[in-house]
């Protein structure tokens, strides 16, 4: 069971104040200090704004260089991730200056300082992403037991339930983390209707707990569930990564069966152990980011397994560090398959379409993913695909986008469902 701490929020709340405001109390204390005549105010606070601006100047370089020129996490930071970034530096510089100064005391707060400095900017950054929402989920502690199908006695309940099940490999060979399903409250009634099956994936690094712990699904669907007699979408959230550094691209390769995994095992599971409709009116893929750049490989090439796809924030092509290396590990060093392995070349492969439908969703401050899903969009669109772009203002690639784009776009994709009593 979860301690209260463990559980208290990250991204909101006391915690994160106490840690801003002691980090705020390190600049102060290391801001002032008593005039004396080898060193006067005006030398000092010199010396104090050169360190600021200075180390302030390098983190933002710094962030410019990992996020747009090398590259490093495939995303572009967004402008609040950036000044976190400057702020540390810029702390952490008047910090190491204070360690050159008369009095161990002041030694002292600087070196407690840099860490403070550090671990603030961290949860600065996090925040901005919704990454990590609580102590436990940073720490990487799973907060759901195995899953109980069980029908609760009394009626509808007033939530949906969320719980871990194992997803053989049984075709694919992949090796998968254990999977996460959400059971709406309509599916743990004594006699449980037929229900949609969503298949959602994460982002990478991830795996499939951060869909409701960072990304809030269950409290989106309950709070649609609440409004429609307990009736929402299954959620089935299959790990299609192995582990939080791997990136096996969504394809069968060296790297492991992914897409055999998620489009052969994974249904056979659903089918076999869930009461859903039949597919493909009754069956959509979703992911966001690299989750998301699956759902547009796999989605329009198998259209007979998914009648809905909702992509938040996908890629152009699927990648794992640079182009040859991508080449070489997914797909044998054979660029003909790299190029067909792209969404859009799936998409032009298999048009024209009927019956299907994509939404795509990115944040409106996402320089990076923006263009890329209008180009998908329009590629769709161009294929017969039934299409819808969802911009989310103020937000760029992180967790409070796909929050808001599910928010947003779960009445439709019901509809699209066919879901009992959506409108």
């Amino acid at each position: 069971m979860n301690s209260p701490l463990g559980e208290a929020s990250i991204v909101t709340g006391p915690i994160l104040i106490g840690l801003y405001l002691l980090a705020g109390g390190f600049v102060v204390v290391l801001l002032l200090r008593r005039p004396t005549p080898r060193v006067p105010t005006r030398r000092r606070l010199a010396v104090a704004a050169i360190a600021v601006l200075g180390g302030g100047g390098v983190g933002w370089a710094v962030a410019w260089l990992v996020s747009d020129v090398w590259n490093l996490y495939g995303i572009s930071f967004s402008t609040a991730t950036r000044l976190w970034i400057s702020a540390f530096f810029a702390a952490a510089t008047l910090a190491i200056v204070s360690l050159f100064q008369p009095g161990w005391v002041r030694k002292g707060l600087a070196v407690l300082a840099i860490p403070v400095f550090l671990l603030t900017a961290a949860a600065g950054i996090n925040a901005d992403f919704g990454a990590f929402t609580t102590l436990d989920s940073a720490l990487g502690i799973g907060q759901y037991s195995h899953l109980d199908p069980a029908p609760v006695l009394g009626g509808v309940p007033k939530a949906g339930t969320v719980g871990t099940v194992t997803i053989p490999a049984t075709v694919s060979g992949f090796v998968a983390r254990p999977a996460l399903v959400y059971l709406p409250p309509a599916a743990r009634t004594a006699n449980p209707p037929a229900l949609p099956v969503v298949i959602m994936l994460s982002g990478q690094p991830g795996s499939p707990d951060d869909v409701f712990s960072s990304g809030r699904l269950a409290e989106i669907f309950d709070a649609y569930a609440a409004s429609h007699d307990g009736y929402a979408p299954i959620v089935v959230v299959p790990d299609q990564l192995g582990s939080p550094e791997n990136n096996p691209m969504c394809v069968d390769s060296s790297l492991g069966n992914a897409a055999t995994y998620l489009t052969v095992d994974v249904p056979a599971w659903i089918r076999a152990h869930l009461h859903v409709t039949a597919g493909p009116a009754g069956w959509a893929l979703a992911g966001f980011s690299q989750g998301a750049t699956c759902t547009m490989q796999l989605g329009p090439a198998h259209p007979q397994l998914f009648g809905t796809l909702f992509a938040v924030s996908p890629e152009l092509v699927p990648q794992v560090g640079s182009l040859a290396h991508t080449i070489a590990v997914g797909f044998g060093g054979s660029v003909t398959a790299y190029l067909a392995a792209a969404p859009s070349a799936i998409i032009a492969a298999h048009a024209p379409y009927a019956g299907l439908f994509a939404i795509f969703a990115v944040g409106g401050e996402d320089a990076r993913y923006l263009p890329w899903s209008k180009t998908l969009n329009a590629d769709a669109a161009r294929a017969g695909v039934k299409t819808e772009l969802l911009i989310s203002p103020g937000t760029a690639h992180d967790w409070h986008t796909v929050i808001g784009a599910w928010t947003t776009a779960l009445p439709q994709i019901a509809v699209d469902l066919g879901l009992p009593g959506a409108r």
